[in-house]
Formats: C-alpha cells, sequence, structure tokens
C-alpha cells in the first residue's frame, strides 16, 4: 500500500522586492494574540485624546481613598472592550490579565 504523499511546509518565507530589504516570515511566534490591533487604537486615542474628553464629562462621587482606578481608566477599559469586538461586561474578567489590554489601558 502506498502512502499518500505529504507536503511539508517550509518554516521560512522570503519576500524580497527590488531595492528593498528582505521580509521573512516564520511561525515561531511563541505566544501570538488576535488583539493586536489595540496598539493602533491606544495610540490614536493618546493623541486624540479622546477618551481623556470623554472622562471629563462625568463627576466622580466615589470617596477618593477608595478608587482604584480612575474615571478615564474605566472608560478607556470599556471603549477598548467595545472597539475590539468584547461587547460583554464579563469579558474584562479574563481581559484585565491579557497583556495587549494591560498595555493599552
Amino acid at each position: 500500500m502506498n502512502r499518500p504523499a505529504t507536503r511539508s511546509l517550509s518554516k521560512q518565507f522570503r519576500f524580497e522586492q527590488p531595492k528593498s530589504p528582505p521580509v521573512v516570515v516564520n511561525f515561531n511566534g511563541g505566544l501570538v494574540t488576535s488583539d493586536a490591533g489595540l496598539n493602533l487604537i491606544a495610540e490614536i486615542d493618546r493623541k486624540l485624546q479622546i477618551t481623556s474628553q470623554f472622562a471629563q464629562c462625568f463627576q466622580d462621587y466615589r470617596k477618593p481613598y477608595r478608587i482604584d482606578h480612575s474615571i478615564e481608566n474605566l472608560i478607556r477599559q470599556r471603549i477598548y472592550g467595545l472597539v475590539m469586538g468584547y461587547e460583554d461586561l464579563n469579558d474584562h474578567e479574563e481581559l484585565r490579565h491579557a497583556p495587549m489590554f494591560a498595555h493599552a489601558a
């Protein structure tokens, strides 16, 4: 009985164009996230100060000595979660451990 031929993928690909350095792609990424686009969202937010300005619309009635997170950080967390497709608030329990969200906030 003949064994079917299997195709093995190269571990690395090179894309070269004239007068440009080559782009090398491999699959040795280790830990990978699907939320990498959050870096772009956070950078745009920092430049345009969208969440900062939005946070100024709220009055914080909490006792200052009991505050761990500012209104701005709470708003930023909620908006970033919505932008990245995490509509439910229960998702934020897990997202608080996600490195991309920690970096962005």
